[in-house]
C-alpha cells in the first residue's frame, strides 16, 4: 500500500467541488491507504476530518504565503505509513489502475519515481461514487470529452520514501519548473523513471485560476515562477514525462527507447529560443535602429518583429 499527500486551495466554490471529488476518488483506491492533506488554507481541517484524513498544518511559506515544496516533500517522507509514497495535485481523479501500476513498479524497483501524463476533462458537479459503476462511467466521459496534456503536464509524483532529500530547493508549488527538475534529480542520479501513461488514466478537473491574485498569467509568468527557474538551475535541469527511463504498457516494463528523441526535440527547441532571443532579435533591432532616419525620411512605417511561437 502506499501513502497520498497532497496541497488543497480553499474548499470553495467550484474548486471544493473538484478537491472533494479528487479525494473521494483516492479513497476507494484501496481500504488502507493513507491519505494527507498538508496546510491550512480553508476548508482542508474540516475536509481532513469528515474523510478520516491526516491533515499536517505546518508548512513552511515564502513571502507571498505560497506553500514551498521541500517543507512539504521532506515531512511526507518522515511521516508517511508507507515506503510507496505520491504527491497528486488535488484536482486529479485516480482510479484501480493507478494501483495496479505502483505494484507492477515497486515489485521491480527498490528505488523509483512513477509518472504519467493527465487527460483534462470539465466537471463541474460532484461525481456520482454512490453508483457500483463510477468508475466506468468516468473512462467513458474521458473517453468522449477528454484531452490528453503533453508530457511536459505532470500532475503526480509516486516514488519510494528517501528519493528526495535535504537538496530539495525551495520551490513554490502551483508554479513552473519544479516538477520537471523533480524528474531530471532522479534521472541524474540514474536511478529509474516509469512513464506509465499508457495504463494509468489520470484525469484533470479544468478550473479557472482565481486562487491567484493575477489569475493565470500570475501563475505561469508571476515573479515565483521567475524564481522557480533560478532555483531550479535553468533549462539543462528540467525534464519531462517524455524522458522517463522505462514505460509501462500493457505488456509490463520495457525501456523508453524514444527518450532519446525527446532529448534531441528539446535541445533543438533550445537551440531555436537562443537563435531568435539572443541572435535573430538583437540584430534585428539593430537594422531597425540604424534604418530609422532613413525609413522615416520615405514615410516608412516601423516594422514590426514577429512574436516567437510556442515551438521555440
Amino acid at each position: 500500500m502506499f501513502t497520498l499527500f497532497t496541497i488543497p486551495k480553499s474548499f470553495k466554490g467550484h474548486i471544493s467541488v473538484i478537491q472533494r471529488n479528487a479525494i473521494q476518488s483516492w479513497k476507494r483506491l484501496h481500504p488502507e491507504i493513507e491519505i494527507i492533506l498538508f496546510g491550512t488554507d480553508e476548508g482542508t481541517a474540516e475536509v481532513s476530518r469528515e474523510f478520516g484524513l491526516r491533515h499536517e498544518p505546518h508548512v513552511e511559506r515564502n513571502e507571498y504565503g505560497t506553500i514551498l515544496l521541500h517543507s512539504v516533500f521532506l515531512k511526507a517522507q518522515q511521516v508517511a505509513r508507507y515506503d510507496a509514497v505520491c504527491y497528486v495535485n488535488c484536482d486529479i481523479l485516480l482510479l484501480d489502475d493507478f494501483c495496479s501500476a505502483l505494484r507492477t513498479v515497486t515489485a521491480a524497483h527498490k528505488e523509483f519515481l512513477m509518472v504519467g501524463q493527465r487527460t483534462d476533462v470539465d466537471i463541474f458537479n460532484p461525481w456520482p461514487y454512490t453508483r457500483p459503476t463510477w468508475q466506468a462511467e468516468l473512462r467513458e466521459f474521458a473517453a468522449r470529452h477528454g484531452k490528453m496534456r503533453p508530457p511536459n503536464w505532470i500532475d503526480y509524483f509516486a516514488f519510494s520514501r528517501g528519493l528526495y532529500g535535504a537538496d530539495l530547493p525551495p520551490f513554490a508549488i502551483g508554479r513552473t519548473h519544479w516538477d520537471d527538475w523533480l524528474v531530471w534529480k532522479v534521472l541524474t542520479a540514474e536511478k529509474p523513471v516509469v512513464d506509465v501513461t499508457p495504463v494509468v488514466l489520470a484525469v484533470h478537473q479544468n478550473h479557472d485560476y482565481n486562487h491567484h491574485p493575477q489569475g493565470e498569467a500570475g501563475v505561469w509568468k508571476g515573479l515565483e515562477a521567475a524564481r522557480n527557474a533560478q532555483l531550479a538551475g535553468g533549462w539543462k535541469n528540467l525534464r519531462t514525462i517524455a524522458h522517463a527511463s522505462e514505460i509501462l504498457d500493457a505488456h509490463g516494463l520495457c525501456p523508453n527507447t524514444l527518450r532519446h528523441w525527446a532529448e534531441a526535440k528539446r535541445r533543438c527547441e533550445a537551440v531555436g529560443r537562443f537563435l531568435f532571443y539572443d541572435i535573430w532579435q538583437p540584430v534585428s533591432f539593430a537594422v531597425l535602429s540604424w534604418t530609422r532616419p532613413l525609413r522615416t525620411a520615405l514615410g516608412m512605417r516601423a516594422e514590426t518583429l514577429p512574436r516567437p511561437t510556442d515551438k521555440l
